[in-house]
């Protein structure tokens, strides 16, 4: 029983994964998602972000530590008598130091601007390229759809074909035509079977083109919706001028955009380069304390009491009595206080400094540094002008083939219609023949191929011409929709 349930679930599982259909939209935003392309794109816009973020920093002061410790030994120097000394010294040092620029001819500012510029043109590099994803999924999307149009169209053929078979078996059983027609139906329905065959490997590959463009397995199974087109108008194509779309396309498309903000990106960059011709005042402040041990670690520390006055043996001064030696007793003044403890943190509080400064920078004379950083960044501003000059007559020839493509294949697609609308007549008339007997089966089967091929030329024509619409429409930023 568990089995058996087990097996329907997975039966029902794959039949509604068959079933799956994927709209126009879907299959862009599966392709948009899974395009590695767009995804490392999408890394340099995060690297420019950064880029960014940080030059927005640069104006605020910095603040930095250091610290050293160490051993000195030979000949030194006291740190409190400055006088030399012979012996090993254990010494640390600590500083605090910060810093901010006040003034630099405007090259901080002006930089923050064009690394804001260049993130912009980035993003829209971005939507450049997901615009050709989309476009080309599209391509793939309709191509499908046609694709099945034609399998569709081949099978009612193949029917067309075996129904003309029955009832010429039925007129060569009678009497009424020669076997020969029979054979010649036979070879006819031999090549329609053969055209659903070819049309069921171009929709497998129709398919894995689609499929690759949205990075999925060949294995994934899923259909598309099919879609219902009006047929175009003759006196009305679109309902556009070129002009209209030409200026929609400036407007909207990231192409052009980008390239626009490249030109203000490297004029913020002259900008820049000039500052460096100007002074540049910056503002700083230190705070350092050093220990040594050389220091003593003990000190007198006077509390501002009555000093007094005390006899201390002199330990330079003598006199002589009886041939002996004493010391002269000399008066001397002690303030009042005491001894303390002079140890590591006492010394470092002891001999902290501190300092602010002001500094101002002149450049006078640094090789023409500046001068061709100057050149340089006027050249940088020329060749974004020239490419934003090369994008737009892109743009514009783009467009102008992608409109007459369009009134094209709208004028091929209604002229085909009407081929097909005569074909459909003659081969009414030649079916009619056949069964009759006045007309041999050859005759008949080059009646039915010419509409055949009518009949494709007309949904290649139709999707041709839904194509290029589409195409008009992205250009003004119009949603992408098959309806």
């Amino acid at each position: 029983m568990k089995k058996g349930l087990l097996a329907i679930a997975l039966g029902m599982a794959t039949f509604a994964q068959a079933q799956q259909k994927y709209g126009l939209q879907e299959c862009v935003n599966v392709a948009l998602k899974n395009n590695l392309q767009l995804q490392q794109q999408q890394l340099q816009v995060q690297g420019s972000q950064n880029a960014f973020e940080q030059s927005r920093w640069q104006r605020y002061p910095t603040l930095n530590f250091s610290g050293g410790q160490g051993i000195q030994t030979g000949r030194n120097i006291d740190p409190f008598t400055n006088g030399f000394i012979e012996q090993a010294v254990n010494f640390s040092n600590f500083g605090l130091n910060t810093g901010v620029v006040l003034f630099n001819g405007y090259q901080l500012k002006n930089t923050i601007r064009q690394n804001q510029l260049n993130v912009q043109a980035n993003q829209k590099d971005v939507e450049s390229n997901r615009n050709v994803v989309t476009l080309n999924v599209a391509t793939a999307y309709l191509n499908v759809l046609n694709n099945q149009e034609q399998l569709e169209f081949a099978r009612r053929q193949a029917e067309t074909t075996r129904l003309q078979l029955e009832r010429t078996e039925k007129l060569v059983k009678g009497g009424a035509l020669p076997e020969i027609n029979l054979y010649d139906i036979r070879s006819q329905l031999a090549n329609d079977e053969l055209s659903i065959i070819n049309a069921q490997n171009n929709i497998e590959i129709a398919k894995l083109t689609l499929k690759q463009l949205m990075n999925l397995p060949a294995n994934e199974n899923f259909d598309v919706e099919p879609i219902n087109i009006a047929a175009p108008s003759a006196t009305q194509p679109y309902d556009a001028t070129l002009e209209q779309v030409y200026n929609a396309s400036l407007k909207y498309l990231p192409d052009m955009e980008a390239a626009n903000l490249r030109i203000e990106s490297a004029k913020t960059g002259v900008e820049v380069a000039k500052g460096a011709k100007m002074p540049t005042i910056s503002f700083g402040g230190n705070l350092s304390s050093a220990f040594s041990s050389a220091a003593p670690n003990q000190r007198f520390v006077g509390d501002g009491g009555t000093p007094r006055v005390v006899d201390i043996p002199s330990t330079t001064k003598y006199v002589s009595y009886l041939g002996i030696s004493v010391p002269v007793i000399e008066k001397t003044t002690i303030p009042s206080g005491s001894v303390e403890n002079f140890g590591y943190f006492d010394q470092l509080s002891f001999n902290r400094n501190a300092s602010l400064n002001l500094s101002l920078r002149m450049p006078i004379f640094n090789g023409y540094q500046v001068k061709y950083r100057i050149a340089n960044a006027q050249i940088q501003q020329k060749n974004a002008e020239l490419q934003s000059q090369i994008v737009r007559n892109q743009v514009r020839q783009t467009v102008e083939q992608a409109y007459y493509n369009m009134l094209n294949a709208a004028k091929r697609y209604e002229a085909t219609g009407k081929q097909v609308e005569s074909l459909e007549l003659s081969f009414k008339a030649a079916e009619a023949r056949l069964n009759a007997g006045a007309l041999n089966a050859a005759e008949y089967n080059i009646s039915k191929n010419n509409l055949d091929r009518a009949r494709i030329s007309l949904l290649q024509a139709k999707y041709d011409y839904i194509f290029r619409t589409k195409i008009l429409d992205f250009y003004q930023s119009k949603p992408l929709t098959l309806e």
